[in-house]
């Protein structure tokens, strides 16, 4: 008789126990420290519309009220009643309260309010907040003076739109989302394509069902923190009915709906692929199953992918039409590489039994999804980007570098993992095929080293082949003590589970492929989070293109001559007028310039004294004084004005209108 491992075997060794407690709670500290360091250094995020322009300027000083404000914007923007106030110097409403003018040109994206007629001198704040086209919220404020500049009680608000505790919420949200659908999507794939055995395994099984539960979590807080994270920033309007159903007939409140009612489809996907997939024993029936679950399967990926890709940065900007297939391909080679990452380290960790073929496939697929990862993520990268100089200048393109990096670290630790994957499927065959051998091997060495061992295996076999024949006579002990057969089955089941397990930790190879999995997943958390982040950031060619427009808008063309129009008011009798210059031909070198001064009443006004300075701050240049002529009543001029560099000039004009009445206006221009 053949003896068997005895019924009360020793325990697993405390080291094999530690093992994979240490590397899961190394794993769970690496999470925790990633996302603790990305939202302490996240602010609120900085999303894809920019303004560009506005008329007044910031800081302009006009001689009239204006009958409207305007806004320009870098791209389409959602903007309602309410979203653009103009506040006079007591911080009551000076605009007329009606929803914005849409005054779009062309490609110009542009909004206006009116104005209340007869409106005093003084500083006026402008205060707005829109929602960009990529879902992100957008605001601001600056401030204009009518007559001259007055002290206002209006405080500008210190949060930008999407930030405090609500973006913070919604912030979480975010990442939670993407993380469970990479876990979803990915973990689903490497079952049907790289281990269908593992459909029947539970810590498979729980990691789907995991993530699957972590994106309808993500997505419901994110349709109910919505409303208050474009709009009041309070969290108790998360259950505002009103605001909900404003948020559903936005597009991103739409794209949010229909991933709940796709993951409603992907709950029936899990259901079968756990249940009747995982007990179907017919290969034919089986196969045909596979097809239509990896074909349906991977529509819902798609559109899952696709609510993303429908409501970002991909649905806006240039060639929206190729980058949203692309921006939903991304996603899903992102999913099938790391949420198969996952996969791969939960069954090399929980499973006994995954085999060598399970994870060369995986590295198969891997690898394809990297080559995708790497062509779409460069078309992104260029259509976001725009030039050279963004990917160092702007905070998108520094973010880039920083995921290329943690892309290139990936890879090259996924190459220890593709050497170790070889090593072990040329070491003798599968995983379960080499536990198996070896738990003989073992259960030979007990049997020939070990008397007591083999006496217990003895009884013990005894006991099973009783156990299994049918009740005798004689009445055998055990057939007559069922409750004893099963506790000796159960025992004998543990102790051959608990020596696969140490024969598996034992095995250097599949060790190896562990621990450089394990890495591969910590480099991958931090990768996953980067790219988070990027998604909340304007792109380099956003930036870039609101910055060369906010310096045209704030200075006249340079192409010809620069004319100013600078109104003042020196607080005494006949102290209100009017400055008007010509800096001819407003270019680097010599210019010659005229001065006009007029009254309230637009004639012509002597003063005791005029002088100028300009001053080029980004350049530590000036001021450089200049002294006009007077030539006739109210006109004076300087024919040799020296520019020695082009930039963006402060021009500042001292008026005397008496010996104690005196005031210094300025406005930047760009010369040269």
């Amino acid at each position: 008789m053949t003896a068997t491992a005895p019924p009360f075997g020793p325990p697993p060794s405390v080291p094999a126990i530690r093992r994979p407690l240490a590397a899961a709670g190394l794993l769970a500290a690496l999470l925790g420290v990633v996302f603790g360091l990305l939202l302490a250094v996240a602010g609120p995020a900085s999303a894809h519309a920019a303004l560009t322009g506005s008329d007044p300027q910031d800081g302009a000083v006009v001689a009239t009220a204006p009958k409207q404000v305007t806004l320009t914007f870098s791209e389409q923007v959602a903007v309602g009643k309410g979203s653009i106030r103009i506040l006079d110097p007591n911080g009551k409403r000076a605009d007329t309260e009606a929803a914005p003018l849409d005054l779009h040109s062309g490609s110009t994206v542009k909004y206006g309010v009116a104005l209340h007629t007869g409106l005093p001198d003084g500083t006026y704040t402008v205060a707005w907040q829109a929602v960009s086209a990529d879902s992100h919220p957008v605001s601001g404020a600056f401030t204009f003076s009518i007559g001259a500049p007055s002290k206002t009680t209006v405080a500008l608000p210190d949060n930008e739109a999407g930030g405090g505790l609500v973006g913070t919420l919604y912030g979480i949200a975010r990442y939670a989302a993407y993380a469970g659908f990479i876990v979803l999507a990915g973990g689903a794939a490497f079952v049907l394509a790289c281990w269908q055995r593992g459909a029947g395994a539970r810590p498979l099984q729980r990691l789907v069902v995991r993530g699957w539960m972590t994106l309808t979590a993500a997505t419901l807080a994110m349709l109910l923190l919505r409303n208050p994270y474009t709009g009041s920033g309070k969290l108790a309007d998360a259950f505002d009915l009103d605001g909900l159903q404003a948020v559903l007939d936005t597009k991103p409140g739409a794209a949010l709906v229909s991933r709940l009612l796709l993951l409603g489809a992907s709950a029936l996907f899990i259901a079968v692929l756990f249940g009747t997939y995982a007990k179907r024993e017919d290969e034919h029936e089986k196969k045909d199953l596979t097809f239509g679950l990896a074909a349906g399967g991977t529509v819902i990926a798609a559109g899952i992918a696709g609510t993303w890709a429908l409501a970002e940065h991909a649905s806006t900007g240039i060639q929206p039409g190729i980058a949203m297939p692309a921006d939903v391909l991304h996603l899903l080679a992102v999913a099938t590489w790391l949420g198969g990452l996952a996969a791969l380290l939960v069954a090399l960790y929980r499973t006994p039994d995954v085999t060598a073929e399970a994870v060369r496939r995986f590295s198969r697929i891997a690898f394809c999804s990297v080559l995708v990862v790497v062509a779409t993520g460069i078309y992104q990268s260029w259509r976001q980007l725009g030039s050279w100089s963004a990917l160092t200048d702007t905070g998108y393109g520094q973010l880039l570098l920083v995921k290329v990096g943690l892309v290139a670290v990936l890879v090259g630790v996924a190459s220890f993992s593709r050497r170790w994957t070889g090593r072990l499927a040329s070491g003798g065959g599968d995983a379960a095929t080499k536990t198996e051998t070896r738990a003989a091997e073992t259960g030979a060495e007990a049997e020939t080293g070990a008397g007591s061992v083999t006496a217990a295996g003895t009884e013990a076999a005894s006991e099973a082949e009783a156990d299994a024949a049918p009740a005798s006579p004689s009445g055998d002990s055990t057939a007559q003590d069922p409750a004893r057969a099963v506790q000796l089955a159960r025992q004998k089941a543990a102790v051959a589970t608990a020596e696969k397990k140490r024969v598996r930790d034992a095995d250097p190879d599949r060790s190896g492929l562990r621990r450089s999995v394990l890495a591969e997943v910590g480099v991958a958390v931090a990768l996953l989070a980067v790219t988070t982040i990027l998604t909340s950031t304007e792109p380099g060619r956003t930036e870039e293109e609101a910055a060369r427009a906010s310096n045209a808008a704030a200075a006249p063309a340079a192409s010809g001559p620069v004319n100013l129009t600078l109104p003042f008011d020196t607080g005494g009798k006949n102290g209100k007028g009017t400055v008007r210059m010509d800096i001819d031909p407003g270019r680097t070198g010599t210019n010659a310039l005229h001065l006009w001064i007029e009254d309230a009443n637009g004639k012509a006004m002597d003063v005791p004294e005029v002088k100028l300075a300009l001053t080029l701050k980004s350049k530590d240049i000036g001021p450089l004084p200049v002294v006009p002529v007077r030539l006739t009543e109210g006109h004076w001029t300087s024919t040799g004005l020296q520019i020695p560099m082009a930039g963006d000039w402060t021009v500042a004009a001292t008026v005397r209108t008496s010996d104690i009445d005196q005031t210094t206006v300025d406005k930047n221009v760009k010369i040269g």
